[in-house]
């Protein structure tokens, strides 16, 4: 997605079991210009309709009858691929923040958000940037960290080694930094700069900028 892409040019999903609730984030979204393609109520209907749809933002409740939160971003990002998930759920419990990321969610909002807030969330997500709710960004370095640093024989496959700069260009990506504004930071030309991203996404066999990121934040790595 282009960072000139209008709200307009936004499509969104929302899933939720509760009609009010999921009526209403429709409506501001479509009020503040965005495109609701699609609502669902649960696992079975999320994947059905992100196949068809194939929204570039799904906002995603963590609590569905048929499943969870987890279970419907994994089956949305299955069927469309391309989609970013955003969680927008009234919990902010451990386990659900790290179940949505490791199934593939961009970022995490709990329900207390305002709605300027939220919709700034998924501009942001839109926009491949990783969005949480203050203090649950650290919630999940915090898991992954304490993970990398367990003995040898508890740890899973061994990483792919990434050079200095390609380590530096990535910290940068996880921020949410266009390729013209990394190599403005670190006086590199643009071009330079894209080479390090697709080696990046090689050595670790990803396929986009979100899924860097969320590499990212698996790895604890700190932002610059």
């Amino acid at each position: 997605m282009g960072d000139t892409e209008t709200d307009e040019q936004i499509t969104v999903m929302v899933v939720d079991d509760h009609p009010m609730w999921r009526d209403a984030v429709a409506r501001d979204l479509e009020g503040a210009g965005f495109t609701v393609v699609a609502t669902a109520d649960g696992v079975a209907a999320a994947g059905r309709r992100a196949a068809a749809t194939r929204p570039a933002v799904v906002l995603m409740d963590m609590q569905l009858p048929d499943g969870n939160g987890a279970a419907a971003t994994a089956a949305v990002l299955q069927v469309s691929p391309d989609s970013r998930v955003l969680v927008l759920s009234a919990s902010s419990e451990r386990d659900d923040v790290l179940d949505a990321v490791k199934a593939g969610a961009s970022g995490y909002l709990v329900k207390s958000a305002s709605v300027e807030e939220l919709l700034d969330a998924v501009r942001a997500t839109a926009a491949g940037q990783a969005v949480f709710t203050p203090g649950l960004a650290g919630l999940v370095l915090g898991e992954y960290r304490r993970m990398s640093s367990a003995p040898a024989d508890e740890q899973g496959p061994a990483v792919p080694q990434l050079t200095e700069r390609e380590t530096e260009v990535l910290r940068f990506v996880a921020k949410g930094l266009s390729a013209k504004q990394i190599a403005t930071k670190l006086s590199l030309s643009h071009r330079t700069v894209e080479n390090h991203v697709q080696a990046t996404l090689r050595k670790l066999q990803l396929a986009n900028r979100v899924e860097l990121t969320r590499y990212a934040i698996e790895q604890g790595l700190e932002y610059p």
